[in-house]
């Protein structure tokens, strides 16, 4: 089984160094595709074995839109030669329970589909936490999470199927019988909140743009980065304390029993349902997809 593993990135280059060590150890280095918003010559040095596709950055309208599309038609092109191509932004990371699964390639093993959903996470620094050495991987140090709805989303396809509004775009014909792959034990962790130093910097370039003049541009999460993010942080300060087991298993049935069938825009996707229980991440993780 050939699998390859594709992102888009600007500058946000704590996540992609987080990124391309993390798919580089599973599927190797030489099979991973990096889409740089605009040239970058630092992307080619932190991740000296991937390739990297450099597309124009003229325009921000239609953002959303527009990426997309380019990396729907990338992904499409590379599945010609991999039979499946892992497609997640630069802080998602897909981790495998290995009490369930011996490698990423026994996961796809599983598949019901041309399409594989995985278990949201996210993933957060906490005040009792060290702040990250240069080269640290976030799932070796990190050990607080909330479950995520929003975040369940698929992650994987085959040739022919395309990502669109963190689900899959099925067409008008099968949204009603479209398969929704979740297996047990896969999860997806965003790291977006797990380093704080590298939030602050991300913010301020999501803050750039989003209040840029034009249409189509990211909305307030983008426009008040650093509101949202303060957010985020309270909530996840009031959450009551849950075991892992526990809230495993009960974001676990509520996201695969309801998944959302959007008979306007023909997609399938995670009901983006909020847990408000905190959780501690199992030793497994550090263990299994933390620093080697």
């Amino acid at each position: 089984m050939n699998i390859c593993a594709i992102t888009m990135v600007y500058k946000d280059y704590w996540a992609l160094s987080q990124w391309y060590a993390h798919y580089g150890r599973m599927l190797g280095f030489d099979n991973l595709y990096i889409v740089a918003h605009g040239a970058d010559a630092r992307i080619a040095s932190l991740c000296p074995r991937a390739t990297v596709i450099t597309v124009p950055r003229e325009t921000l309208e239609g953002f959303d839109r527009r990426r997309g599309q380019v990396l729907n038609s990338f992904a499409d092109g590379l599945a010609v030669s991999f039979d499946w191509v892992i497609r997640t932004d630069a802080d998602e990371l897909i981790c495998y329970d290995p009490a369930l699964y011996t490698s990423l390639h026994a996961v796809l093993e599983t598949a019901s589909a041309k399409s594989m959903f995985a278990l949201g996470l996210n993933v957060a620094e906490t005040l009792e936490d060290d702040v990250l050495a240069e080269g640290q991987m976030a799932l070796g140090h990190r050990r607080t999470a909330v479950f995520s709805g929003h975040y369940s989303k698929a992650w994987v396809t085959k040739r022919g199927t395309g990502l669109w509004r963190h689900g899959i775009w099925v067409g008008p014909k099968r949204i009603e019988t479209a398969v929704f792959d979740l297996p047990r034990g896969v999860y997806l962790m965003h790291l977006k909140y797990a380093n704080i130093d590298a939030l602050e910097t991300a913010n301020q370039h999501r803050t750039d743009v989003g209040n840029m003049p034009g249409r189509g541009l990211p909305g307030a999460a983008w426009k008040e980065a650093d509101q949202t993010a303060a957010r985020f942080y309270a909530r996840l300060a009031g959450f009551r304390d849950e075991t892992w087991e526990v809230a495993r298993d009960h974001a676990y049935a509520t996201i695969s029993a309801e998944p959302v069938r959007d008979t306007k825009q023909n997609v399938l996707r995670a009901k983006s349902t909020v847990f408000e229980q905190r959780v501690t991440l199992p030793e497994w993780v550090a263990a299994t997809f933390g620093d080697t």
